[in-house]
């Protein structure tokens, strides 16, 4: 998420009671997760684990629980509770609002865009030029819609990430990473219906230009997809997947979180993909592997029942 405008780091610790440690006299761009942190973002870790990767991200300003050894351009905030700091943050600089209008008055329009009856546009949505938005369509605050986009009817753009933090005190409970992040459309997108895009947890979720996704698609947080892709019906992408140009999903694909799938790769119907893949190929399977290797498994699957009856009567005459 970025700030409106710099924020001095001396009040984003006063305001979650952190003792600065290092540079004091910066200012902070944003607060973003650690795969997405920028020079100048906040950054927070709760986790020994993850403390050596935040402090040698890009990340300026590392909220942390624990004095650690940092480079002398970046400060520590040390709080007990980082997750906490975070909400804490997020809910400071962009705080819940709720809308009553089936348009926000904060949303802004392009020229010839038509938006029908029972569609609602959150606050500061943008939405381009030539759009094309049906009836019971959602787009929630923040997002952005380019030029010429299509959504099909009940779709619902920015909803939350699918994103907990788990807590082990006594019980254990999981609780929400507020999302503050947005959902990006570029120009000529087409969604079908009922599709769901999760908005980024602190950063964007992006279709890029010229993708169609069928009906009933859903895309996970901070996920990135790129140009002139297609998705058929019940594809489901997890969070923090980077999806190149022109790749091609078929129904019932099913992709994991924080892989890559490359350029112009194919994955048929029902296939599960686990792991990065290449692109330029196409993919068969759960987990996918090469289609033609694929194919000629199944054959000699059919084939185990023949070679099984071959082998019992080459028994029986022994």
């Amino acid at each position: 998420m970025r700030f409106e405008k710099p924020v001095p780091i001396t009040e984003i610790a006063r305001l979650i009671s952190a003792e600065i440690i290092g540079e004091k006299e910066g200012v902070a761009s944003g607060i973003n997760e650690i795969h997405m942190v920028e020079e100048g973002d906040l950054v927070f870790v709760d986790h020994p684990k993850y403390y050596k990767a935040c402090i040698e991200s890009p990340a300026t300003y590392i909220i942390i629980n624990q004095k650690t050894e940092f480079p002398p351009h970046k400060a520590l905030l040390l709080v007990s509770e980082p997750f906490e700091a975070y909400l804490k943050i997020v809910q400071h600089y962009r705080p819940f609002e709720p809308s009553f209008k089936q348009k926000s008055d904060t949303a802004i329009i392009g020229e010839n865009t038509i938006i029908m009856p029972g569609a609602f546009v959150g606050n500061h949505v943008s939405i381009g030029a030539n759009c094309t938005i049906y009836p019971n369509v959602v787009i929630m605050d923040h997002c952005v819609i380019g030029n010429n986009v299509i959504i099909q009817g009940g779709t619902v753009i920015g909803s939350d990430a699918f994103y907990y933090n788990k807590k082990t005190n006594r019980d254990v409970h999981y609780k929400k990473m507020q999302s503050c992040g947005r959902v990006v459309i570029e120009d000529f997108v087409e969604i079908g219906a009922n599709c769901t895009i999760d908005r980024g947890v602190t950063g964007d979720t992006v279709i890029g230009a010229g993708t169609k996704m069928d009906n009933l698609v859903h895309i996970g947080h901070d996920t990135k997809i790129g140009k002139n892709c297609l998705f058929a019906a019940q594809v489901g992408v997890a969070g923090a997947t980077t999806i190149e140009d022109e790749v091609i999903l078929w129904g019932q694909v099913g992709v994991s979180k924080t892989l890559i799938i490359g350029k112009g790769a194919e994955v048929y119907a029902q296939s599960g993909v686990p792991f990065s893949v290449e692109g330029g190929k196409k993919y068969f399977g759960s987990p996918v592997e090469d289609a033609v290797v694929k194919k000629k498994e199944f054959i000699w699957i059919k084939r185990i029942p023949e070679l099984w009856d071959k082998v019992m009567k080459g028994t029986d005459r022994k």
